[in-house]
């Protein structure tokens, strides 16, 4: 793409907020570039310039936001599956819907929902079902609710780093079950909010 047409910044922005009215979420690359008529490199490239513009926001599959959407006070983030509050289990990286949450009461960032499965976080009011609402991140401090990755496998647990003894602590809140002991962890996030239809408890 050597020289820009200013255009194509309008038609794709127009494009995301058209498609993402008429289906609730925001088209893939793929999807742009059969809409617009451009190729997914060219599009991609437009998008990162609109990133670079403060046009659009967008960090991965259908996570286009632009200024229109971010102007309705809401955001689309992706449901990803389940993550254990059990024994340790791989989170299904299969987004199963989008679902509009506002920019009152969660600012700007990157967010993804779980559903927690098990009870080993009970105690702390996060019930087998519950949808967690979890901002991406790649840090935490203490005692913070966090999905930790470890060897593959996404749980929910309260983070207590233990530097001094080179571990870290997975804490359940569940007094039936016992911490969860590791080298190292990595994270992918950190628990905000729960989402939870009233009507079935």
């Amino acid at each position: 793409m050597r020289r820009l047409n200013e255009e194509n910044f309008t038609l794709l922005e127009n494009f995301i907020n058209d498609y993402a009215e008429a289906n609730g979420v925001s088209p893939t690359v793929r999807e742009m570039a059969a809409g617009v008529g451009l190729s997914k490199s060219t599009v991609s490239k437009y998008l990162n310039l609109m990133k670079q513009r403060d046009m659009l926001q967008m960090g991965g599959c259908r996570s286009a936001v632009t200024r229109q959407m971010q102007n309705d006070g809401c955001f689309r983030a992706p449901v990803l599956g389940a993550v254990s509050c059990g024994i340790p289990k791989l989170a299904e990286e299969n987004i199963e819907e989008y679902v509009k949450l506002p920019l009152s009461l969660f600012g700007h960032g990157e967010f993804f929902l779980l559903r927690a499965k098990g009870d080993s976080m009970i105690n702390a009011g996060i019930d087998d079902g519950d949808l967690v609402v979890v901002r991406q991140q790649p840090t935490a401090v203490y005692n913070q609710i966090v999905v930790a990755l470890v060897d593959d496998e996404a749980t929910l647990k309260r983070y207590y780093p233990e530097p001094e003894r080179r571990r870290v602590r997975l804490h359940p809140e569940n007094e039936s079950m016992e911490d969860i002991y590791v080298p190292s962890c990595v994270i992918q996030g950190v628990a905000v909010m729960l989402l939870r239809d009233l009507e079935t408890r």
